[in-house]
């Protein structure tokens, strides 16, 4: 299970990350375009899980940190349209756990200040909000990723089924990006914020769990539409005439 860190902005919270993760038996730990911070302040903190700092990796975008991931969560406290669906960290836990059997697996946080943007969580397949009371919901970076790492902990001590292997998110995009073109040239999407529907379609598609040939399928039906659509009906339909298979 990997725990992904947006654009954090406190080297000290960096470290009390490290020491939740490590408490709770995770060891994968990425870093999306970090602040600049004291190394020091980020070891004092982690305390005896310095060596889950040692091994933290940084990449430049949140795409590059999940790329190899076939189940990304997301993490937000704040309400919105991309963001009706929210279950609680004890209710994703244990379908992360079964998919992170056979699949490589994200739990992401956004920074301290403001969360997860939407351009963030339309890579997500799900998204957790954490439980808490109205007058005060917001909770520090380390406490939130404490309270999801504890829950996962637990999930993985329980009976599961596991989730075979799934297309990682890296070869999903490769799928929407062609869906993507493909509604746009049959006039399905607004060409002014396509990402509005598209944001739909990768929820469906994630709850779907595609493995890769699913994906493959998938992508293909979204060329075909696009070749149909830039005059490919015409060969299609000349084809049919003379009694051709049209593949």
């Amino acid at each position: 299970m990997r725990i992904v860190l947006v654009r954090p902005k406190s080297a000290g919270n960096v470290g009390a990350v490290a020491r939740a993760m490590k408490n709770l038996g995770l060891n994968d730990l990425r870093l999306v375009a970090p602040r600049r911070g004291s190394e020091t302040a980020a070891v004092v903190r982690s305390v005896h899980a310095a060596d889950v700092l040692a091994r933290a990796q940084r990449h430049p975008t949140l795409a590059e940190a999940i790329a190899d991931c076939a189940w990304v969560v997301g993490t937000t406290c704040r309400p919105g349209s991309y963001r009706r669906r929210m279950l609680s960290p004890r209710e994703a836990a244990q379908e992360v756990v079964s998919i992170a059997a056979a699949n490589r697996a994200a739990l992401v946080f956004g920074p301290e200040d403001h969360g997860l943007s939407n351009e963030d969580l339309k890579r997500c397949h799900e998204l957790v909000t954490i439980p808490t009371h109205s007058s005060y919901p917001s909770l520090n970076l380390a406490q939130a990723v404490g309270i999801c790492c504890y829950e996962l902990f637990l999930a993985r001590h329980a009976a599961r089924t596991p989730v075979p292997a799934l297309a990682t998110s890296d070869r999903l995009e490769r799928l929407y990006d062609q869906l993507r073109r493909a509604l746009l040239h049959i006039g399905f999407l607004h060409g002014a914020n396509p990402e509005h529907i598209m944001f739909t379609l990768r929820r469906i598609f994630g709850r779907a769990h595609l493995d890769a040939r699913e994906a493959a399928i998938w992508t293909g039906i979204a060329r075909q539409i696009e070749w149909f659509a830039e005059g490919g009906r015409e060969v299609a339909e000349e084809k049919r005439r003379r009694g051709l298979r049209l593949k």
